[in-house]
């Protein structure tokens, strides 16, 4: 007779992803993924194969849970200029705590593991398409309203916003100060030529 499973998978990636954020890949080893999840050796190997394995997993897990929440605003269906200052709004505002430190897992394994690792690199070129694409999509809408011009070449723009949101969660994670942060946010938003992002108070 099987024995029963005494942990839940999901459970276990979400508490893995945090330990890679703060850690990253090289920096967290199978004892710490051992005592941070609660399972032994035997049972983490039998459920996702290999460390890499289990990383893989793990940025599967935060594209689907994490970054569709901070994605929202730009990827719903009526985002348009005001979604993509709040895309930036919500970096800025991380930056004053929950991810100050830990930053984007994506953009911090873009940075840790690069061409080295083809399997991560994987699911980093897959955000950073999806990041271009959101903005794309908003651009779009915006251009459309007016609040954009007919001229503005919008690949570029959307180019221009994903690789600077990639900049911020970088600085985010190197602990950049939370004014360096929104003043960053803000000089990349006033782009858009309306309301850019105010001043932290």
């Amino acid at each position: 007779m099987g024995t029963t499973k005494q942990y839940d998978r999901t459970e276990l990636l979400d508490r893995a992803v945090e330990l890679f954020r703060l850690h990253g890949f090289s920096g967290t080893s199978t004892a710490m993924l051992v005592d941070d999840l609660g399972v032994n050796r035997k049972s983490m190997y039998a459920e996702f194969g290999s460390k890499q394995e289990l990383f893989e997993a793990v940025l599967e897990r935060y594209s689907q849970k994490h970054l569709s929440a901070v994605l929202a605003p730009i990827e719903a269906p009526d985002a348009d200029a005001d979604a993509i200052r709040e895309a930036f709004t919500r970096y800025a505002s991380a930056s004053e705590g929950w991810a100050r430190g830990r930053g984007c897992l994506m953009c911090n394994t873009a940075v840790e593991r690069g061409a080295l690792d083809p399997g991560s690199a994987r699911h980093v070129a897959a955000y950073l398409n999806r990041l271009t694409r959101a903005f794309h999509h908003a651009l779009e809408n915006a251009q459309r309203s007016g609040a954009i011009g007919p001229d503005a070449d919008l690949d570029e723009l959307a180019a221009f916003f994903a690789m600077a949101l990639v900049g911020v969660a970088a600085c985010i994670r190197a602990e950049a100060s939370p004014a360096e942060v929104h003043a960053a946010c803000k000089v990349a938003t006033s782009i858009l030529g309306q309301r850019p992002l105010g001043a932290i108070a």
